[in-house]
């Protein structure tokens, strides 16, 4: 089980005070692509003309552009909330950017209230992520935003 209350300090303590938007992203996704067992993708897509456009990852090569209300990014970033799914191959709309991902997490990321990326992690594995993981990430994300953007 993942202490997120330590992966939080970790990201705080790798991007507090440091002013690189991408930078401070490589370093997010890095870290979670370390610590998180059994995943296969972690990282960010940013909002762009009304789609999300690829930013900092580890993992395969990806999606570069996703549009609004397609795949479980494009869900969470239309609907402003995590989504988790279980099993991506019955998930509506799925994009299969790497097709050995069976189930995925996504985290809007909101600067001012407005949903301006997300975060996106994939696992091999089927049921991979827990509401657990979802309290866990949501706040990982709530850390990174207040190291963007305040």
């Amino acid at each position: 089980m993942t202490d997120y209350s330590e992966l939080e300090r970790r990201l705080t303590a790798l991007i507090h005070g440091v002013p690189h938007f991408i930078a401070n992203l490589a370093n997010a996704s890095a870290l979670l692509f370390d610590t998180l067992e059994d995943i296969n993708w972690a990282g960010f897509y940013h909002m762009e003309q009304g789609r999300l456009v690829l930013g900092p990852f580890q993992g395969k090569p990806a999606c570069i552009e996703i549009p609004l209300n397609k795949g479980v990014c494009g869900a969470a970033a239309s609907r402003g909330e995590t989504v988790l799914v279980k099993n991506v191959h019955e998930f509506p709309g799925h994009i299969a950017c790497d097709s050995a991902s069976n189930s995925e997490i996504v985290i809007p990321i909101r600067k001012k209230g407005d949903v301006v990326g997300v975060l996106d992690i994939d696992s091999p594995s089927i049921g991979r992520f827990t509401e657990d993981d979802k309290e866990g990430l949501e706040r990982f994300v709530k850390a990174l935003e207040r190291e963007l953007f305040e």
